[in-house]
């Protein structure tokens, strides 16, 4: 019989135990985070009726989509996680409070050109406030607050969220007469990071149809820059001019206020008067989040404020606020830049019992012991020599080996060894460790081996799944970057 040759396809990330685990770690942290700013978690359907999913969907998402017929049914993949988010709400109306807070960690799916860090199958990890009628401008300082949390419980330190509010670019373009193309404008700005201002300049130009002193206006109004308060400053010499540009400045000034108010440092974010987000449904406070020793991957999270998140599903008006994590890209990105910390635990077991007797029973019952004490347990029951068990719990990096032989089941106990301390420790360090309860191998009674390999397991460290460069200069005592 022929066999079929194993692939993964281009484009999906498919990862070993070791990194899944990392990316487990960055997940629960998440989770973790997001639940203490009050999120409660959701899960929709990965495929959708492509009339719902689509709804308001054209141009390129309806290229990039995955679509196919069931029987009679046209289905579709999600590409992202808002669309879903807003059917939901629109479905669940009666059955929700407001303002309702959600999280979601799910794949989403995008039939674009595979390329690196480029994939057509990730992770998004989304959290959206949504209001009934009204949502107050307290919301769009908290999300980025959180991120900033996020980012740092992760280990990341050289990341700056980047501000701006879409009601300022709008008034200030109908200030210049181009109200009718403030969309396209937007979507041409967008590009600066990557095609640079003077591309952008003929852009404007050349496909807008805008003079040069207009392109002109735009590129000054937009390379404002300073502190906060000095680009908040320069953007009051322009107040009085418009009433939508007024009040995108009231909303900014107060967002810049409560992220200090909220304890995110003023190197973590930026007002950026370059931040557009391309996307049409952002009507106030818009987000992008960059890794400041890697601006050439762009941005990592961004979001920001929609005023009618369901208006395809429902007439009521659902304002929200939100932003996305790319986590996949993230972590390809982190794992390409040597980021991911390597002295974090991804064991799939913190002990490995090896029974040194035919006879089982003894090393069940202590494992279901461990078990029932919350210590994550392998049994390993292979009939195969001694080096082979240690050399299996070496590669999976378990911290700790349980020996249980005839001796030690006769005096009902057991040999507990640290797989991770050396060899080469000199007798004044192994008498200090001693001192402080911890051995490189002991025989304890069974009740004793418990709580030891408990309390070995709580003293140990919680290692952040991202090493920052920050952190490696601060490791090692190199000479920081500027």
């Amino acid at each position: 019989m022929s066999k079929v040759q194993p692939r993964t396809l281009s484009g999906f990330m498919e990862l070993l135990p070791g990194p899944q685990q990392q990316m487990e770690q960055i997940m629960a942290i998440l989770r973790e985070t997001y639940s203490l700013y009050g999120f409660t978690p959701l899960d929709t359907p990965v495929i959708e009726s492509s009339e719902v999913l689509l709804a308001k969907a054209g141009g390129e998402t309806e290229k990039q989509i995955y679509r196919f017929t069931k029987g009679d049914s046209d289905l579709s993949l999600r590409f992202d996680l808002t669309v879903p988010l807003a059917k939901y709400v629109a479905l669940h109306y009666a059955e929700l409070s407001f303002p309702f807070r959600r999280y979601q960690i799910g794949k989403v799916y995008r039939g674009e050109r595979a390329q690196r860090g480029r994939f057509r199958e990730f992770y998004q990890a989304d959290i959206d406030i949504i209001g009934d009628g009204k949502l107050d401008i307290a919301n769009e300082a908290e999300i980025p607050a959180i991120i900033s949390q996020t980012f740092t419980r992760l280990g990341l330190q050289r990341f700056q969220i980047r501000v701006n509010n879409r009601k300022i670019l709008n008034g200030f373009y109908a200030m210049q007469g181009l109200s009718e193309k403030s969309g396209d404008i937007m979507r041409t700005v967008d590009k600066l990071d990557k095609i640079g201002s003077e591309k952008v300049g003929q852009l404007l130009v050349e496909d807008l149809g805008l003079s040069s002193e207009q392109a002109g206006e735009i590129l000054t109004f937009i390379a404002i820059k300073g502190s906060n308060q000095e680009v908040l400053t320069a953007l009051e010499g322009y107040r009085g001019r418009n009433e939508v540009f007024d009040q995108g400045l009231d909303e900014l000034t107060t967002v810049v206020k409560y992220l200090s108010a909220f304890g995110v440092a003023e190197e973590k974010f930026a007002v950026d008067l370059t931040i557009a987000r391309g996307l049409d449904y952002y009507t106030g406070t818009v987000y992008e989040t960059t890794m400041l020793d890697h601006p050439e991957i762009g941005s990592v999270c961004s979001g920001g404020r929609y005023d009618n998140l369901a208006e395809y599903y429902t007439d009521k008006i659902l304002p929200g606020v939100g932003i996305s994590i790319g986590l996949t890209r993230l972590f390809y990105v982190l794992n390409e830049q040597g980021m991911l910390n390597p002295e974090m635990n991804t064991a799939p077991a913190d002990v490995l019992i090896l029974p040194m007797t035919e006879d089982l029973t003894a090393a069940i019952s202590f494992a279901a012991q461990l078990r029932q004490a919350g210590i994550r347990t392998q049994l390993y029951t292979e009939q195969k020599k001694f080096k082979a068990k240690m050399s299996y719990a070496d590669k999976l990096n378990i911290p700790f080996a349980v020996f249980l032989g005839e001796d030690e089941i006769k005096a009902g106990a057991a040999t507990v060894k640290n797989l991770r301390m050396a060899n080469d420790f000199s007798p004044e360090e192994i008498q200090r460790m001693e001192a402080e309860g911890m051995y490189k191998q002991v025989t304890l009674p069974v009740e004793e081996a418990l709580t030891y390999l408990r309390r070995q397991l709580c003293d140990q460290l919680p290692q952040a799944p991202i090493l920052d460069k920050a952190a490696i200069t601060e490791k090692y005592g190199l000479k920081p970057q500027a």
